[in-house]
């Protein structure tokens, strides 16, 4: 059962103290799940500050309120980003150039934002398409998805030049708190945590977040991947490595107790999703676009979709890891079908 020290979540820009020294602030992103958490942590005579959000003109404009409001004349220090997804990284560049500030990430983070922000060839972009239609996918929507991913240049600001890494394990001082280094792997690669021992206080990212599972996909470039496989390790691991009654403060939504129940609950709800699509293929070959109404039955847009087909692909690929079903190639498209 989680407990929620928090009832409500802030308005975007309003702080609110999680501890002395802890200020959380919500940015609005422009998507269905419209807020990510900011954190910022009391640093000597500044703030290092967790994650940036995405690169919008409302996403700015939240964060000039707050310069010229409840952090005025504050200094950021340093600028930590999770990982590599927009509504994380975004405004890291426009941060650290306006405050002189270091980068502190992964180098995962760091690496796949920059080969990313190279912008996609036709090559590319085409391999995007025949990999989604490969799957079932209409060449209509394959078309629209294919080109889907060209709009993460527009939702980033450059990065610097140079970034200082962040390792598991390693150990990070700021201000007269110490912190543990921990990556999770599954929605991000390298996903960066970090745990407070002393005041039991876990900076989990989008690892895990209450009430909603982070997205678990399958990369093109790796279409025999296996995410959903990382992810339940590192949920594992999580729970052997952490206590339970540590405070929670991820990604999305509000702060939480209950780590370990709600680890639990994240890799039941992958199990019983798991069992749907055993059971779909069990009655006929199915091919992933077959399957995403098995796991999403609601209307899907195109950014949508793009999500929940790669999710919904990497439970096929956990499942064939798991010799429970097996994979049937024909010239038309790519099926699933029980194993043996």
């Amino acid at each position: 059962m989680l407990t929620f020290p928090f009832e409500t979540m802030p308005d975007f820009g309003e702080m609110i103290e999680i501890a002395d020294g802890i200020l959380w602030t919500c940015i609005p992103l422009p998507y269905r799940l419209d807020h990510v958490n900011i954190y910022f942590l009391r640093d000597g005579d500044g703030w290092a500050v967790i994650d940036t959000a995405i690169r919008t003109e409302e996403a700015i404009g939240i964060w000039e309120a707050i310069f010229a409001g409840p952090m005025r004349g504050a200094r950021i220090t340093r600028v930590i980003v999770t990982h590599a997804h927009p509504d994380h990284i975004g405004l890291a560049g426009w941060m650290c150039a306006r405050f002189d500030a270091p980068l502190l990430t992964s180098f995962s983070t760091y690496m796949g934002c920059q080969v990313i922000s190279q912008g996609r060839s036709e090559t590319a972009t085409r391999h995007s398409f025949d990999f989604y239609r490969s799957h079932g996918m209409s060449e209509e929507l394959a078309s629209l998805v294919a080109i889907r991913g060209n709009e993460y240049l527009n939702r980033v600001t450059p990065l610097p030049l140079e970034f200082l890494r962040l390792v598991m394990a390693d150990v990070i001082e700021i201000g007269t708190r110490s912190f543990r280094v921990m990556t999770g792997e599954g929605h991000a690669q390298e996903q960066v945590m970090l745990y407070c021992e002393e005041e039991k206080l876990l900076f989990s990212a989008d690892q895990v977040i209450e009430r909603i599972s982070p997205n678990i996909s399958v990369f093109e470039g790796d279409p025999h991947g296996d995410p959903l496989g990382h992810f339940l390790r590192s949920l594992r691991l999580m729970r052997s490595e952490l206590p339970d009654d540590v405070l929670v403060l991820s990604g999305h939504r509000r702060p939480f107790y209950g780590l370990h129940a709600r680890c639990a609950e994240l890799e039941v709800h992958h199990e019983e999703r798991c069992d749907l699509i055993r059971d779909a293929c069990a009655t006929a070959p199915r091919s992933v676009a077959d399957l995403v109404p098995v796991l999403f039955p609601r209307t899907l847009d195109p950014h949508q979709m793009s999500f929940a087909f790669t999710e919904t692909l990497a439970h096929v690929n956990r499942l064939v890891r798991r010799a429970e079903i097996e994979t049937r190639e024909s010239e038309e498209r790519i099926v699933h079908v029980p194993a043996g």
